[in-house]
């Protein structure tokens, strides 16, 4: 069964690197433009794992992790933060919100493969 992968991103070619990356990896994508999207796209899709950006329109990364894991619904979902937010502080900060893992930008398709192959094999 494929597994299904979301990207809460809101920078299109971020967007469709990942994409690229995890289709031809063999994971299906589905995409969020904004955290309040995610937060929706959560429930509907119900994916295996999401990629979350932290500087988002409408709602952050932080408070879009805040919301997905306090709904039972989601709440079991892994979050990996994929941000360009990088200093000293940043990765505590978003696993204090709730992300399981951690990946700053810019990183390589092996780093990111790594990430989340850790969560979904």
């Amino acid at each position: 069964m494929t597994k299904r992968i979301l990207i809460v991103e809101d920078t299109l070619d971020n967007r469709q690197i990942m994409r690229d990356l995890l289709t031809s990896s063999g994971y299906e994508c589905h995409e969020a433009v904004d955290g309040l999207q995610g937060v929706e796209m959560a429930s509907t899709v119900s994916p295996d794992l999401i990629l979350m950006d932290i500087q988002l329109p409408k709602l952050d990364g932080y408070d879009t992790t805040r919301r997905i894991k306090a709904d039972p619904a989601t709440a079991a979902i892994p979050i990996i933060a994929v941000t360009s937010y990088a200093l000293s502080g940043d990765e505590l900060k978003a696993r204090a919100a709730g992300c399981d893992d951690y990946l700053s930008k810019p990183f390589s398709p092996r780093e990111l493969l790594a990430h989340v192959r850790r969560f979904l094999g």
